[in-house]
């Protein structure tokens, strides 16, 4: 039996779920779906083009978030449109890049970022109408 699957949300453990809320709200326009009420806050947040973050109090924090080959879930990509249009968009909210636009594995280009909290994003552009599906059986570069 085949099954439907789909990714609904990914999760963010936090040190400051509040500082994170309101810095993915500003920087990435996401906005609030969810919040408990409590201190410290765990909220679940709309990205604009799709996809959902939930963010929810860390108990305990590795020193080091960002590196890309430690085992466990690493980065999160966002998908759009024009790198360069979102690279300036996300420079005037205050967002550093910590290297230049870079070819994607499968095709398109990829421009990494850090959270205030050092977690590993990037942006993604691709072709338009090119999917992940369409990329199948192509070797995948390292991200």
């Amino acid at each position: 039996m085949a099954m439907n699957i789909g990714l609904e949300h990914a999760g963010l453990a936090a040190r400051d779920p509040g500082c994170l809320k309101s810095w993915y709200a500003a920087v990435l326009g996401a906005s609030v779906v969810f919040e408990n009420g409590q201190t410290p806050i765990s909220c679940l947040l709309a990205l604009p083009g799709g996809g959902w973050i939930e963010i929810y109090p860390a108990s305990h924090a590795v020193a080091e978030t960002g590196y890309n080959r430690v085992a466990g879930w690493r980065h999160l990509a966002f998908r759009v449109d024009s790198i360069e249009a979102a690279r300036e968009v996300l420079a005037t909210r205050g967002v550093e890049f910590s290297e230049a636009i870079k070819p994607a594995g499968g095709g398109g280009r990829v421009l990494f970022f850090r959270d205030p909290e050092g977690n590993l994003l990037h942006l993604v552009e691709r072709e338009p109408g090119q999917s992940l599906p369409q990329i199948r059986g192509k070797a995948l570069a390292n991200s």
